[in-house]
């Protein structure tokens, strides 16, 4: 069975995430404060982290092209302190793409989150990755075992490129359709980018009001950072690494939509696509797109808490 066009959409948000290449934009750069954030004292080229809190450890890793104000749903809503560390990747959202800049993104994020977990002394930290951040989570866990407490991946698969075939699907035989899709993200116009932009976050992001943000977010990424990005995704099949896991794992998602799909068949698709991680646990929110940290805030923030207790 191939996967819903709403993954491949999601997967495709490459095709709408670079509007226009951030130039003059400061890391971090943003409409509106950041009340009691400030940034952890890490040296990567790969992400800086806004800090804020005290308690059990924290780390939300947002998708391509996303800032890490999409969080601050769940933020307003968590259950008891907690120390948070939302991880803004260079090239992203008004970021600069510093080591992004080149080769790889998800990997060597992923390599340097664990470096930032030992450096700060974390102790089974949660991690929490949406999208493209669900895959840097799993990385993380997958590769570096002892540093992680809990996981949970929100709307991703382990092998995102059946997004663009079927289960079947291979690295090698998805490479120069990958290739494509790269080399179309490189070569789009502004005027490309922004139309396909606005086309796509209506898919991803049920609520009109809230598509404002992400849109920025999209159009202040740098294109070369989220063709890598991409690209990489659609070459990158976590399955079999999955079994290296220790911690918990949930995956949280929402149902597809398109003619002929029932949530149920939904839930098979997602059980098949982590059939190597035994043990692992599903949330499926209805009335949600994508976004479902702000489609569904309340539904969402909850599974949060009582994953986190």
């Amino acid at each position: 069975m191939k996967f819903a066009p709403r993954l491949a959409a999601a997967a495709l948000l490459g095709l709408a995430a670079c509007a226009t290449p951030a130039t003059d934009v400061p890391a971090g750069a943003e409409a509106g404060p950041h009340e009691g954030h400030h940034h952890a004292a890490f040296s990567s080229g790969r992400f800086h982290v806004l800090l804020e809190g005290q308690g059990p450890d924290l780390i939300l890793i947002p998708g391509l092209s996303s800032h890490p104000e999409i969080w601050q749903p769940l933020v307003d809503r968590l259950d008891g302190p907690h120390t948070i560390h939302r991880l803004h990747l260079q090239g992203f959202a008004g970021a600069p793409a510093g080591d992004n800049a080149t080769g790889l993104v998800a990997a060597p994020v992923a390599d340097d989150l664990a470096r930032y977990i030992r450096e700060k002394g974390l102790r089974n930290p949660v991690v929490i990755g949406h999208s493209m951040g669900g895959t840097i989570a799993l990385m993380l866990a997958a590769r570096h075992p002892d540093l992680v407490g809990r996981v949970m991946v929100v709307d991703q698969i382990p092998f995102m490129g059946q997004a663009f075939g079927n289960p079947d699907a291979t690295p090698e035989g998805l490479r120069p359709m990958a290739d494509a899709v790269r080399a179309g993200m490189l070569g789009s116009t502004p005027e490309q980018w922004a139309a396909q932009a606005e086309a796509t976050l209506v898919t991803m992001i049920r609520t009109p009001d809230l598509r404002a943000g992400p849109t920025r977010h999209s159009r202040t990424s740098d294109q070369t950072v989220a063709g890598n990005a991409m690209h990489e995704l659609i070459t990158t099949d976590l399955r079999p690494e999955l079994g290296r896991i220790t911690a918990p794992v949930e995956v949280v998602y929402v149902p597809f939509t398109w003619p002929g799909m029932t949530p149920e068949l939904t839930d098979q698709i997602y059980r098949g696509a982590y059939a190597t991680l035994p043990g692992a646990r599903f949330l499926r929110i209805d009335e949600a797109a994508h976004f479902i940290m702000l489609d569904q805030p309340d539904a969402f923030a909850g599974a949060v808490n009582t994953f986190l207790k």
